[in-house]
């Protein structure tokens, strides 16, 4: 059990906060798409500066490798953090220096400070001790929110928690106990929806999951190498052919453990990936050599909808189909509505998933979409995070 910021007195104290706000812009503007990561922070901030906390915090935003790139500038997320907490959010382009030190110690009870891109500075990728240390004595104590990073040994989400008393937000505590219940004590029976495009991406939480989880259902690009080791031809589909023998010894494990595999039974297929270009649906062993299977197909949908609806929990990473490009949406729209309805502890994956449930408007009605791709990737497979082993036990 990790400790949170509940477990703290805050009463005039400095935290240095480490949120995810690495948001995506409308192209070519400075307009948030998706302003989700931050929102999930504003419960921590806020219960922050209701116990009279002075708030530090720091992000990155996009890939700047160390150098200080204008465009991925924090003041837009400044102006919305401003905007969700109804109150004014200083802003430094500094980080480790003398600029943020004194705008630090100047703050009042209840104030929040924006540090720069905390990437801007090659030190944060590195964990370098030093730039660490330079964080931690901006504040009397740290707080890790930002799940989304937490597999990532960086100074400002594992080094810093060295030099100061350490402890989970809101969010991040959210996260370990929903990523963890799966893991731990799930509803029963528990089910593992896995999609996505590649069977690469998900090797791991497979071999986890086998055994521990009461049924497997696969779709997305990941079930054309599964299908292709049933001895299905797929056409153009993605195949990563390494791995056909891969998933004909998981389905094989997956039977010893008496943990069943559900492959589609039928997809949709076309030949580009394009709005609006013709379809076919067709059996699995009917697929077009020119054709590639860019969604599950309507049985498979409802035959996946109806099972889902009536576990005790799921855990779902990766969407269905291409669900970025109609109408190769329609096998994660009607997977994800029979979720959202049913009386299921629902978890969504970050990354895609998460994009593909709010892309449908049904976020809300999931029992906890992760905020974090890679990371809720890695808790799933097992690994220990850095940026939540960092953290002071209870």
């Amino acid at each position: 059990m990790k400790r949170t910021i509940r477990d703290f007195d805050w009463h005039g104290k400095r935290a240095l906060v480490r949120v995810d706000f690495n948001v995506p812009f409308e192209r070519g503007t400075t307009r948030i798409s998706d302003d989700v990561r931050i929102r999930e922070a504003v419960p921590t901030i806020e219960h922050l500066r209701g116990q009279g906390a002075a708030v530090v915090l720091c992000t990155h935003l996009g890939r700047p490798d160390g150098k200080r790139v204008p465009a991925m500038e924090l003041g837009p997320v400044v102006e919305r953090l401003s905007e969700l907490l109804g109150a004014p959010v200083g802003y430094v382009h500094d980080a480790p220096g003398d600029e943020a030190k004194t705008a630090a110690a100047a703050l009042a009870p209840g104030e929040v400070l924006m540090l720069d891109n905390i990437r801007f500075w090659p030190g944060e990728e590195a964990n370098d001790p030093d730039f660490a240390a330079s964080l931690a004595a901006l504040a009397d104590a740290y707080v890790n929110d930002a799940f989304g990073t937490a597999h990532r040994a960086h100074a400002s989400t594992e080094g810093v928690a060295h030099h100061l008393p350490a402890m989970a937000g809101l969010l991040m505590e959210k996260e370990i106990t929903f990523l963890g219940g799966v893991l731990e004590d799930p509803a029963r029976p528990l089910a593992a929806l896995l999609g996505g495009a590649k069977v690469s991406d998900k090797l791991k939480v497979l071999g986890r999951l086998i055994g521990h989880a009461d049924e497997l259902f696969v779709g997305g690009g990941m079930a054309a190498t599964f299908l292709k080791a049933q001895g299905h031809e797929i056409g153009a589909s993605l195949l990563e052919e390494d791995l056909i023998d891969f998933c004909a010894e998981t389905m094989e494990r997956a039977a010893a453990a008496s943990t069943p595999v559900t492959l589609p039974e039928d997809v949709v297929v076309a030949e580009r990936i394009k709005p609006g270009v013709p379809t076919s649906v067709v059996g699995v062993g009917e697929v077009p050599a020119d054709a590639m299977i860019l969604d599950i197909g309507p049985r498979t949908a409802a035959d996946y909808a109806q099972r889902l609806a009536a576990v005790g929990s799921v855990v779902w990473n990766g969407p269905m189909g291409v669900f970025e490009v109609p109408p190769f949406d329609e096998g994660t729209r009607t997977v994800a509505d029979a979720i959202a309805s049913g009386n299921v502890v629902s978890v969504i994956g970050g990354g895609s998933t998460a994009e593909a449930v709010a892309h449908l408007g049904l976020a809300d009605r999931m029992s906890h979409v992760s905020t974090g791709g890679g990371a809720s990737l890695e808790f799933l497979e097992g690994k220990e995070l850095p940026g939540v082993a960092a953290l002071d036990d209870v």
